[in-house]
């Protein structure tokens, strides 16, 4: 059982490592990976239960507590990230398909891999989860709501099918995992290194199938996504550090505030094409290359913070 936990651990502390290794694997031979896309939401679903069984009454207390923070890295990522996908598609004239990964990827809530970066990060933690918690908690709502404003002048766009489908994938399974670790406690305590290690496995397989899925349209059109994707990430980063210097909040919730917003679930990104916009394939794609990517520079940011906080520390 020990060596169990380590090995959780060690891939969970090295999530970024993981999901770039097995992306490249998947790229060379998709064959072996590309099946696994039909099963996107299933893998989705389990590691939004996964996050369910980490969240408890004292989060909830948390977030009516200590709301104000909260608050405004909520409202900063519902507006900041939409409002820069706009910008970016415009900018760049993008495809419409591309155009609508990128909006899908902007007006999805924070992903669970924030919480492990601002861990490594040496930033707020609990602010992180708490973040993450109400953002997606909301998500039903803000995130067709906001695909529709921004994409509907260039697809089809269903605000009900929307809402079904993030109800299915993201809040359904998160309800289900707080309700086992309420009833269940003493076994989801038994087994508390595993279900974040599913969540984090199951995002990867994710990943890795997508960018098999679509290793043709990478090669065609990667390059310009990668550039978007990079500046999106950036400045989602830099939004959150500015949000936090202007508005005196303190170093480590800074932190937590600046990787919540720079971080997006691209899983439910990825999930919601497959799901509502089949006839735009390349859709998936934006999703896919933020999810890489987002870990490698969240990686980054995470060990420059911790280094400038070890630093504040002993000054």
């Amino acid at each position: 059982m020990k060596n169990l936990f380590y090995f959780t651990n060690l891939f969970i502390k090295n999530i970024s490592i993981v999901i770039v290794a097995l992306s490249f694997i998947a790229f060379l031979y998709p064959d072996a990976f590309k099946g696994m896309v039909s099963y996107t939401s299933i893998f989705l679903g389990i590691a939004m239960f996964g996050m369910g069984t980490s969240i408890s009454v004292s989060e909830f207390k948390n977030i009516i507590y200590n709301p104000h923070e909260i608050i405004i890295g909520c409202i900063a990522q519902y507006t900041i990230m939409p409002f820069l996908a706009y910008i970016l598609i415009s900018a760049f004239n993008l495809p419409i398909d591309l155009a609508l990964g990128v909006i899908l990827v902007a007006t999805c809530p924070g992903g669970t891999a924030s919480n492990v970066i601002t861990h490594i990060a040496k930033g707020d933690v609990s602010l992180s989860v708490a973040m993450t918690i109400t953002s997606t908690l909301i998500s039903p709502l803000i995130t067709p709501a906001l695909v529709y404003a921004l994409a509907h002048k260039y697809v089809d766009v269903s605000f009900i099918a929307m809402f079904k489908s993030v109800l299915t994938v993201i809040l359904c399974p998160i309800i289900l995992g707080i309700v086992a670790n309420h009833f269940a406690k003493d076994m989801v305590k038994k087994t508390d290194n595993i279900f974040p290690f599913i969540s984090s496995l199951a995002i990867v397989l994710i990943i890795a199938a997508i960018i098999a899925a679509n290793k043709d349209k990478i090669i065609e059109s990667g390059f310009i996504v990668f550039i978007i994707v990079a500046i999106h990430n950036a400045f989602g980063f830099l939004s959150g550090l500015l949000i936090g210097h202007f508005l005196h909040i303190d170093y480590k919730k800074t932190t937590a505030l600046s990787i919540e917003i720079g971080m997006q679930n691209s899983g439910l990104a990825m999930s919601l094409a497959l799901l509502n916009f089949a006839n735009n394939p390349l859709a998936t794609l934006p999703a896919a290359i933020f999810s890489i990517w987002q870990n490698i520079a969240g990686s980054v940011l995470a060990n420059i913070r911790a280094r400038k906080k070890t630093k504040l520390v002993l000054a």
